[in-house]
């Protein structure tokens, strides 16, 4: 028999004899004449109807169970499908205890509740859709990078430079087991990385378009939505580009060729979120499939920090945190910009200078000075992507490396001393990208595993 996937068998044009298709049941009917299955392999949304004698049924064949099916494949009569399986034989693989198995045929259950599941969770229909989602987008963005000339770095996850400015991080240590003393595992302290950038920008000095996109951890004791340990991120370098207009033209690039992949791919996925999840979300007049992502951007929604900030002051509601010059921009901040603007995608542009990391080039534009930097914020998620030119001017650099204390364990000012040229980069992180096209709340319900999740497993 040849062996279907459940997606290459509803996609079936003609009818086939002989062929065999392996899964888990997601529904079981018995009727007196007939018995009714439904079977997913997790390569489609919708599942394969199996239609059999009652003489197939058996003890052990219930919901949750894993199935091999043999038989034919033959025109559905039914208007919602295209194709069903006329069964020959049933296998029943692995049993299922459905006493115990948690998760219930035709119950739609809540994301809070499977999440309490991280090793079941992805059999559940939503989980399903957003792990296909993410392996889309994942393929999409390769894809974009690939297509437009751009090298892929695997950049180092131990990494001994803080990259300044990213957060808090999580540091390796040696705790040997004779003595409750730890020591560095190199000699020098060395972090999981938070970002890929400082790496990229030494490969940006022999390729021009680099970029990387990998786990990055942050370590904010934090319990939010918003915040994970784990997380991963799309970063980019481009070099001899003296322009800030040209990094955000690729993060609006990346964007809309991802956005628009994940729609052609996973329609029925993105759907399902946008039905059950998020029905209420403004990100629908996003993805929608009569709106096109490219109208999502244009002119009028760039503002510079300074006018973020008047914009801010005017605003008729009262700020948790007070909107000042010189003052972060909060998440609270910038939805209401995102609002203010009309519910489209925002870029925020030449940030203060004393408010972003050494590597941001000076603007040179006093009293207020400003550095080159950039922030995307889109609605119902805030900032998703932030990049800038890098300073590549050694006397400036060096003048601010001076007044701050950063670890760069390697020649970084060597970068500025041999072929330097001017170039910027970006990053985005990847799970607020499927919270904003998805219009997920918590970000913990975009990854495969909730936090600590592993642990679940062992």
């Amino acid at each position: 028999a040849v062996r279907l996937r459940v997606r290459e068998a509803l996609a079936a044009r003609e009818p086939a004899a002989a062929v065999r298709v392996q899964g888990w049941v997601r529904s079981v009917r018995s009727q007196k004449e007939v018995l009714f299955l439904h079977i997913n392999d997790g390569s489609s949304l919708e599942s394969l109807q199996v239609v059999a004698d009652p003489s197939l049924e058996k003890r052990d064949l219930t919901f949750g169970s894993a199935v091999e099916v043999q038989g034919n494949l033959v025109k559905s009569p039914h208007r919602m499908q295209n194709m069903e399986l006329q069964a020959e034989t049933i296998h029943v693989v692995g049993p299922c205890d459905i006493w115990s198995f948690p998760l219930k045929m035709k119950e739609r259950h809540p994301l809070e509740y499977v999440r309490q599941f991280p090793h079941l969770r992805c059999r559940n229909n939503t989980l399903g859709a957003l792990l296909r989602i993410r392996s889309e987008a994942t393929a999409g963005i390769h894809s974009f990078f690939q297509d437009n000339g751009y090298v892929h770095i695997h950049t180092p996850i131990i990494t001994s430079n803080d990259c300044e400015g990213a957060g808090e991080l999580f540091q390796i240590e040696v705790k040997a087991k004779e003595s409750a003393e730890e020591t560095h595992f190199f000699n020098v302290p060395a972090f999981l990385t938070v970002s890929g950038q400082l790496h990229l920008e030494v490969m940006a000095g022999a390729f021009t378009h680099v970029f990387t996109f990998g786990p990055t951890f942050r370590a904010e004791n934090s319990q939010s939505r918003r915040h994970l340990a784990e997380f991963y991120m799309v970063e980019a370098e481009l070099s001899f580009t003296e322009s800030l207009q040209d990094i955000m033209q690729v993060m609006e690039d990346l964007f809309k060729t991802v956005t628009s992949t994940v729609l052609s791919k996973c329609p029925r996925d993105v759907e399902l979120f946008h039905k059950y999840i998020a029905p209420a979300q403004k990100v629908m007049h996003v993805t929608g499939k009569n709106c096109n992502p490219v109208i999502l951007f244009s002119s009028s929604c760039r503002i510079s920090y300074s006018e973020a900030v008047e914009i801010l002051k005017q605003a008729p509601q009262t700020f948790t945190f007070k909107p000042e010059w010189g003052c972060d921009l909060q998440t609270e901040h910038e939805k209401y910009l995102v609002k203010h603007c009309g519910e489209v995608p925002v870029f925020v542009v030449n940030y203060p200078y004393d408010l972003k990391p050494f590597y941001m080039r000076d603007n040179e534009d006093g009293p207020q000075h400003t550095v080159a930097a950039v922030d995307l914020l889109v609605p119902g998620v805030g900032e998703l992507c932030g990049g800038s030119l890098r300073e590549e001017r050694l006397p400036f650099l060096e003048s601010r490396l001076q007044s701050i204390t950063v670890c760069l364990n390697y020649r970084y000012l060597d970068l500025r001393k041999f072929g330097s040229v001017p170039h910027g980069g970006f990053g985005m992180g990847f799970e607020r990208y499927l919270q904003y096209i998805l219009g997920v709340d918590n970000i913990k319900d975009v990854i495969p595993f909730p936090r600590f999740s592993h642990s679940c497993l062992l």
